[in-house]
């Protein structure tokens, strides 16, 4: 009998895992002894913060990152094959979605091994909800372009989109960037353009909250090496 593949959420910051990730959830992930992961030190302390007594040492870790060689990707679900389960697990929130772990599930539906997505916080959804910007259309961007003529571009034309099609257009950035990311949606929309800021998003210290373009160049926050997620919308 062939085991599954099991899409594992992991907490958006320091909190306890069980103020946003249901008890069945945490459940299954201690029941795991196979993991694919982003990074295999987070993901160790996690376990252990789920429970202290958790057997780490008898756990199989396969890291997926930017470092892993594709052709290695097939070799992780070797466990499945086997009757094992297998759990993937990202830096951040859910795995599958701006998180390398698509690659392995693509290639566990080219295997017909069953897929199975757990409930947990994704930062991307929960900060689509409380924008208050179109939630029926709206397209994640992942990573705008580094350089300024470049990255400037990209905006208005994301901008032009938002407006043209009523679609809510979100970003992520690297979060030492956040501040300079601000900076150029200030300079580069309309001052009437939407624009919501989520940052540490689950965590106590939480803030999201959206406004014109204008509005944000009167009250910049300063997120300087804070995750966020930025949203424009008509």
């Amino acid at each position: 009998m062939t085991g599954k593949l099991y899409l594992l959420p992991i907490t958006l910051g320091e909190q306890e895992a069980s103020s946003v990730i249901p008890t069945k959830v945490i459940d299954k992930i201690l029941s795991i002894r196979y993991f694919v992961v982003e990074n295999i030190r987070t993901t160790r302390r996690y376990l252990r913060k789920l429970d202290a007594q958790f057997p780490i040492d008898d756990i199989q870790f396969f890291e997926l990152n930017k470092h892993t060689k594709e052709s290695e990707i097939g070799l992780f679900l070797a466990p499945c094959k086997k009757g094992n389960n297998i759990g993937v697990i990202s830096e951040a929130g859910v795995p599958g979605v701006a998180d390398p772990g698509s690659e392995v599930v693509a290639i566990a539906h080219q295997n017909n091994i069953q897929v199975v997505p757990l409930v947990g916080p994704s930062s991307i959804l929960l900060a689509m909800m409380a924008s208050g910007l179109n939630g029926q259309n709206f397209a994640f961007n992942g990573y705008v372009p580094i350089k300024g003529d470049e990255r400037i571009k990209k905006i208005k034309q994301l901008e032009k989109r938002a407006f043209a099609e009523n679609q809510a257009q979100v970003f992520i950035e690297t979060p030492y960037r956040n501040n300079a990311l601000i900076n150029d949606f200030i300079s580069a929309c309309s001052p009437d353009t939407k624009l919501c800021i989520a940052a540490n998003i689950t965590i106590e210290n939480e803030f999201i909250k959206t406004l014109t373009i204008k509005e944000w160049e009167k009250q910049k926050p300063d997120l300087n090496k804070i995750p966020a997620i930025f949203i424009l919308g008509s």
